[in-house]
């Protein structure tokens, strides 16, 4: 462990020595502020707080005239840490995080799409009523179905996480398409009033596709080649060689005629 560094902890009296040495001309501000509120001289360090997943449910409780609810304490592991990590803060869990991991998990091309992360108070949220899926100046997205899951487990009595899961995901996929259609519609109502539109996101993908594999064809076709003219300098000129053994196989035959007729 090695000793205790007070340093920290003597600097009044350093700068009260330094001042009756003549070594300060002037008396430093905070001189008298230590002397009221000096700094803390314990030395033992304590382990940061243990933050606990507290969840809420609806149930329904036997001889209960109303659902009630019911907060559920989740236990987390205690894992072994080193010594060098055990004063470090705990990390902060929420309900959401599990919800938004398995939601993007099945649809990753949610993040793909732009979002608009500024606000007009910093308070938004406590606008939104997510008892529906929509919400008044709120794109739709991911966020939204995770917030529509965590509102029905808090306020649908016995309600499951994944039976919430499917109800927010119906209604998400319901407002998706409702969108695609009436993104078609105006774009065909757009047309027929005289509008051009430039080439869509899927024919610009084709041209760039096109253009690649047409170089790809160009550098394929000096690759093979460079290959048969680094072949023919290895083994020599293919077709001279050709015309070579076609002359040796009719001397040979030749040959062997005037031999059969003698």
């Amino acid at each position: 462990m090695g000793k205790y560094n007070l340093t920290a902890l003597r600097v009044r009296q350093i700068a009260v020595a330094q001042q009756s040495a003549g070594k300060l001309r002037q008396t430093p501000k905070w001189l008298d502020i230590m002397h009221d509120v000096p700094p803390t001289e314990v030395l033992v360090r304590n382990r940061p707080q243990q933050h606990q997943l507290v969840r809420q449910r609806l149930k329904t409780v036997p001889g209960a005239s109303r659902p009630q609810a019911v907060f559920e304490v989740q236990e987390k592991r205690i894992k072994p840490k080193k010594a060098s990590r055990m004063f470090q803060p705990v990390e902060i869990k929420y309900e959401e995080d599990q919800l938004r991991k398995e939601f993007f998990r099945d649809h990753p091309w949610e993040l793909a799409r732009p979002r608009v992360l500024v606000e007009k108070s910093g308070k938004d949220f406590e606008r939104y009523n997510w008892s529906r899926l929509q919400q008044r100046g709120k794109h739709l997205d991911g966020e939204s179905v995770v917030q529509r899951q965590l509102w029905l487990l808090n306020n649908v009595p016995d309600m499951t996480k994944s039976a919430a899961y499917d109800i927010a995901r119906r209604e998400f996929y319901r407002l998706r398409l409702q969108e695609d259609i009436e993104r078609r519609v105006a774009a065909e109502e757009a047309e027929a009033t005289g509008a051009v539109f430039g080439p869509t996101r899927l024919q610009i993908g084709m041209d760039l596709e096109n253009k690649e594999y047409e170089r790809w064809k160009e550098w394929a076709k000096l690759q093979a080649q460079l290959s048969d003219q680094r072949m023919a300098a290895f083994l020599g000129a293919p077709e001279v060689q050709a015309a070579e053994e076609q002359e040796t196989s009719l001397d040979d035959d030749a040959t062997e005629k005037v031999a059969v007729a003698a």
